[in-house]
């Protein structure tokens, strides 16, 4: 186990692998990861939208709070 705030910034940056790092399984890692891969493909072809920043804020509290 890795404690919450190491879970939230790798979750932030990186959705999944908080919940990965924290013990919460791997399914759940790879939908956060998959939906973090389909928001970044239609954002970039869309231009910058916040719901990626808002998805990325959203990951990393629910590693944070599941971990802790």
């Amino acid at each position: 186990m890795v404690s919450p705030v190491v879970g939230a910034i790798a979750s932030f940056f990186i959705p999944g692998l908080g919940q990965y790092l924290g013990g919460q399984g791997g399914k759940k890692a790879i939908i956060f990861f998959v939906i973090a891969i389909i928001l970044s493909t239609i954002f970039t072809l869309v231009g910058f939208s916040p719901v990626y920043l808002l998805y990325a804020i959203y990951a990393a509290y629910d590693a944070y709070s599941n971990i802790k």
